[in-house]
C-alpha cells in the first residue's frame, strides 16, 4: 500500500512518536511511504522562522531521516497544482490543499491527524 504521510505525520515519526496512532505506528513499518516536496518546503519555513525546532542544518537532517526510515518523496508535478483549483476552499493552508490534491492526483490515501482533511473527498488515515 502507498501512503502519503502529511507533514506532522512524518515530523512525529522522526521526532515523538508518541503522538502517532497505534494504527499509523503498525502502517509506517509495513506501507510504501511517500513524503511530498511540498512538506520539505513547509518544514524549512518553518525552521527558519522559529516554529519548528530541528537539528541544523535542518536540510540534511530530513534527507537523512527520509533515507534512514525508507521514506520516498514525491516532488510536486503540474497535475498536482492543476487539482488545486478544482478543490473547494474548506482548508485555506496552501501547503495542506497541495497535499490533498496530490493524494487525489497520486491515488494515495494521505496519512494525517488534520480533521480538515475529512472535508475533502481523500482518504484518510489515523
Amino acid at each position: 500500500m502507498k501512503v502519503l504521510l502529511d507533514t506532522h505525520t512524518f515530523l512525529w515519526a522522526i521526532t515523538d512518536e508518541k503522538k502517532l496512532s497505534p494504527a499509523v505506528r503498525d502502517l509506517l513499518v509495513s506501507a510504501e511511504s511517500w513524503w511530498s516536496v511540498a512538506s520539505f518546503w513547509e518544514t524549512l519555513i518553518k525552521v527558519q522562522i522559529g516554529k519548528l525546532s530541528l537539528p541544523d542544518p535542518a536540510g540534511p537532517f530530513l534527507v537523512s531521516q527520509l533515507s534512514a526510515n525508507g521514506v520516498r518523496v514525491l516532488p510536486i508535478e503540474l497535475d498536482h497544482i492543476l487539482r488545486i483549483e478544482k478543490l473547494p476552499t474548506y482548508h485555506r493552508d496552501p501547503f495542506d490543499r497541495l497535499l490533498i490534491a496530490q493524494s487525489l492526483e497520486e491515488g494515495f490515501p494521505i496519512v494525517t491527524a488534520d480533521a480538515a482533511f475529512g472535508d475533502y473527498s481523500v482518504e484518510v488515515i489515523w
